[in-house]
C-alpha cells in the first residue's frame, strides 16, 4: 500500500490551487463561457475546463500514468482505467450550476479510489476558504487558507427527528420528495454541492442526505472523495440496501437511492428510504 499521508501532504496545493482558478472566474464573471453538454450532464463553463487542466497536468507530473488512472468529468473517458488499482476520480467544478447562479456553493472534488473503494479525499470550498480532507484510517478533517487543520467529526445525534437533512435546491424528484415526506427531521437546509453537503454531515452542521436517480444519477466524482470524509468523520455513506457504492467501474453512474448519514441511524433512514418509494416504483 502507497503511504497515503505523504499522497495528501502533495494533493493538499493542488486541490487549493484548483479552488483558486474557480474563484478567479468567479470574480471575473465577464471570462465564464458557459456551454450545455445535454440533459443529463447539464452545463460546463470555462472555470470548470480551466480547473480540470490544471488538476490534471499537476497529479500526472506528480505521480505519473504507470501505477495511477486518471477519471475526471470534463475528459473524455479511456476504459484503461478498469486495468488500474489506483484511481484518481476527480471533478473539477462539482455545482457548477450553483457557480453560475453566484451561490458560493460549488466544490472541488479529488478523490483516489484503490480497488474500486475511495481512500483517500478533497474536497476544496474556495468561496468559503476550505479545504476538506480525508484519509483510510487517519480521521478527517479541515483546513483553512492559513494553513490550520482542525479535526472534524460528524454529530452526536441519535434521534431521527432531532437531525437535520441537507438536500439539492434543484436535484428534486417525486420518489426523494416521498422519502423527505415520511423521514422524521428536525428541519430541512439546502446546499448546492454534492462536496458541500457531505462537508456539512461530516462537520456536524447537517446529519442526513438522501439521492434518488431518475433519468440520470450522479457519477464517481460526485461521491468519491466526499465519501472518504464523511466516513473518517464517523459517518455512513450506502446504497439503501445497505451495500457500498463501488467506484472505477465501466459503469460510472450510482443508480439507485444512496444514503449518507452521520452513521447513528443509517440503517432505519435505509429503511424508511426503501419503504417510502415501493409503492412507486411497482
Amino acid at each position: 500500500m502507497l503511504n497515503l499521508n505523504e499522497i495528501m501532504s502533495l494533493v493538499r496545493p493542488i486541490a487549493w490551487g484548483a479552488g483558486d482558478i474557480l474563484m478567479k472566474y468567479y470574480q471575473e464573471p465577464q471570462d465564464l463561457e458557459i456551454k450545455f453538454k445535454g440533459e443529463e450532464d447539464g452545463n460546463v463553463t470555462s472555470a470548470d475546463l480551466a480547473a480540470n487542466d490544471f488538476i490534471l497536468s499537476q497529479l500526472k507530473q506528480t505521480f505519473g500514468t504507470e501505477n495511477f488512472a486518471y477519471l475526471s468529468e470534463e475528459t473524455e473517458d479511456s476504459i484503461d482505467r478498469l486495468d488500474h488499482e489506483w484511481v484518481w476520480i476527480i471533478d473539477p467544478m462539482d455545482g457548477t450550476s450553483d457557480f453560475i447562479r453566484r451561490t458560493n456553493e460549488f466544490a472541488v472534488h479529488i478523490g483516489l479510489s484503490y480497488r474500486q473503494r475511495p481512500v483517500l479525499g478533497l474536497v476544496a470550498t474556495p468561496a468559503q476558504d476550505r479545504l476538506f480532507q480525508g484519509v483510510l484510517g487517519n480521521g478527517a478533517f479541515m483546513e483553512t487558507r492559513d494553513g490550520a487543520k482542525q479535526l472534524i467529526h460528524v454529530s452526536d445525534k441519535v434521534n431521527l427527528d432531532k437531525m437535520v437533512v441537507v438536500a439539492s435546491r434543484s436535484h428534486r424528484n417525486y420518489q426523494l420528495e416521498s422519502i423527505l415526506r415520511q423521514l422524521p427531521k428536525a428541519a430541512e437546509i439546502a446546499v448546492g454541492s454534492i462536496g458541500g453537503k457531505f462537508a456539512a454531515i461530516a462537520s456536524g452542521k447537517a446529519d442526513v442526505y438522501i439521492s434518488v436517480s431518475g433519468k440520470s444519477a450522479p457519477k464517481d466524482w460526485d461521491y468519491c472523495a466526499p465519501e472518504i470524509i464523511l466516513t473518517e468523520a464517523g459517518g455512513q455513506l450506502t446504497h439503501a440496501d445497505l451495500s457500498p457504492l463501488s467506484y472505477n467501474n465501466l459503469e460510472l453512474r450510482q443508480w439507485g437511492t444512496i444514503v449518507a448519514s452521520n452513521g447513528h441511524c443509517h440503517d432505519q433512514i435505509c429503511q424508511i428510504s426503501q419503504d417510502a418509494i415501493a409503492p412507486i416504483n411497482k
